[in-house]
This record gives C-alpha cells, structure tokens and sequence, in this order.
C-alpha cells in the first residue's frame, strides 16, 4: 500500500481528526444528481455516535499510523454503516431515527433504497482509492456478512422460537462486523502483524456486541427523548431480542404467552405490560449484565497495544457502550 500524505493531529481528544473525517464524508457525497446529495446529506448531517469511523482513527494512532488513509477509511466504514441504516429503515418501516424522521419517511422508500446502493457503490470507490487489495478484502467480506446478517434477522422477525444463539448471530453479522471490520482496519494501514490485526478485530466484534445489547434493552427502558426513537420499536416489529427472550425464558405460563402472542404479532398495545414482564423477570438486568461481558472481552485486547492516548480513549469506548441511556 503506497504510504500517503501525512496528516497533523491538532489535539488528542480526536476532535481534529474527526472534523476531518466529516470533510472527506461531505466532499465524498458529492454527485450531480441533486435528491442523492439531497438524501445523503441529510442522514449524515442527522448525527449519530460515528463510533465505527472512530474505531478506525483510534486504532490506526495506537500503532503509529498517522497517514491520510485513516480518514478515508473512517469515512468508507460511515458511509457503509449509512447505507445499511438506510436500507434498515424500509425494511422496518422506521419513521424516526436519531429523534429526526426517516429519510424513508421524507422521501419515499424507492429513493433511500437507491441513495443507499449510491453509498455502498462510493464506498467501493474510495475502497479502491485507498490503493490495498487487503482494505478491499476486509470490507467486501464485512459488507457480505452484514447482507447475510440482514436476511437472518428477517427470517427470525415475528418468531417466538428464536434461539439466543440465533439472536447473538444476528448481532455479530448485522452490527458488530461492521465494529470488527473498523478496528481490524485501523491495524492494516498501520501494517501490524497479523496476529495484532486479529487482536483488534476481536475488540471490535466484542465491543460491536455490547453496543447493540444495550441498544436491545434500551427499546424496554429508554427514554424516546434520548434514544431518538420511539421505545417498543423492537417489539412493533417483531424482533424477538435478548430482553424478550430471556423474559420468555423466566416468566410465567401466562407470561409467556402473552410475550409469544406479542413477538408473533408485533403487538404494542400492551407494552405496558410487557415491559413490566422484561423488568420483574430481571431480563434488563440480565441483557446488561452480558453486555458487560462482552465489553470486558473487549477491554481485555487492550492489553496488547502499547499506551496513550488512543488505547486510553478505546478504554473509555468500552465503559460507554454499556453505561448509556441513548
């Protein structure tokens, strides 16, 4: 991979770094056609924790990496991440995300499918500007399995009977790839050896996990002011997740079957009821609890890089994941 342009750092709170990255995203949006600006612009511009472009910054400074790739990286990963949030929305039917409408709901759900494959397509782009069959192997492999991850939350929709093990696949191919593919790339532009490389996708796919089994409780406990969108969404569209399943798995006959005929239904005129379920069983409790675990498994490869600022801001990333309300 040629070595590229070097990069100054203004700061270590990675705030400069960031500015940057929001730079390549808005330069890199840029098309003729005005509803994709339009569309692209307006998901992007709505916020959201840019925590997989961090990944990417952060682990490319914790092995000495300081070159201008990091930023289109961290911009690649965003726009893959868009894409899919995208496309998540139509297939949800979302109207909210980040306390903001769906572009689905202002646009229509044929223009955020297609501005989403616009995404995807640049992001192969820039993949291919970065000049590393290796960057283009990690990222073609993570986009597939998140593809893969999205059919087999689809088949699990409105299915009581899901497995935990099939619930915690889905998270692995669906959100912590993404996680996995973001770190492991931060060690390939820093060319660490490849059991490094691995140690750092392990942290990402740890810390992917945790990231989403809070997301899954907060739909039971969470504030619609700070989580940005509306609690219940989870159980309105089906999704059988951990707070759910570990409910079902403690409750009552009655219980149960209250939760089933809800999961089946995407019923929510007892979400009441059934969030009073999830709590009285301890299923919140016990979902934070493996979110914990998972976030431990991720403090763990810590241990491997060598100290600052960046290992000490991965640390905190992990603490974060777990200790949040939105």
């Amino acid at each position: 991979m040629p070595e590229p342009t070097t990069v100054q750092n203004s700061g270590l709170d990675g705030a400069a770094d960031m500015a940057e990255v929001d730079r390549v995203i808005r330069q890199r949006l840029e098309s003729n056609v005005a509803l994709i600006d339009q569309i692209g612009s307006y998901i992007v511009g709505a916020g959201g924790k840019r925590i997989r472009p961090r990944l990417v910054l952060l682990f490319a400074r914790a092995l000495g990496f300081h070159g201008a790739a990091r930023f289109e990286l961290a911009a690649i990963v965003e726009f893959i991440h868009t894409a899919t949030l995208l496309h998540d929305d139509v297939v949800d039917e979302s109207s909210m995300r980040r306390g903001h409408p769906t572009a689905n709901a202002l646009f229509g759900n044929a223009a955020s499918v297609l501005v989403g494959d616009f995404l995807y397509s640049r992001a192969f782009q820039m993949m291919v500007s970065v000049g590393s069959m290796r960057v283009l192997e990690v990222l073609a492999d993570a986009t597939n399995v998140i593809a893969e991850g999205e059919v087999l939350q689809l088949i699990n929709m409105h299915d009581p009977d899901t497995s935990v093990e099939d619930y915690l696949r889905v998270i692995r191919f669906k959100t912590a790839k993404l996680f996995e593919a973001s770190a492991r790339l931060g060690a390939v532009i820093a060319q660490a050896p490849a059991e490094l490389e691995e140690v750092c996708a392990d942290y990402g796919r740890s810390l992917g996990t945790a990231f989403q089994l809070v997301d899954d409780l907060l739909d039971y406990e969470g504030d619609p002011a700070q989580l940005g969108k509306n609690v219940g969404d989870d159980l309105r569209e089906g999704k059988p997740t951990l707070p759910l399943l570990m409910a079902m798995s403690r409750g009552s006959a009655d219980e149960r079957s209250l939760l089933r005929r809800a999961i089946v239904n995407g019923e929510v005129e007892r979400l009441r009821d059934i969030v009073g379920i999830v709590r009285r069983t301890g299923a919140l409790d016990a979902t934070r609890a493996a979110a914990r675990a998972e976030a431990r498994k991720a403090q763990a490869c810590l241990t491997r890089l060598p100290p600052g600022p960046a290992k000490d801001a991965l640390l905190e990333l992990c603490l974060r994941s777990v200790d949040r309300s939105s």
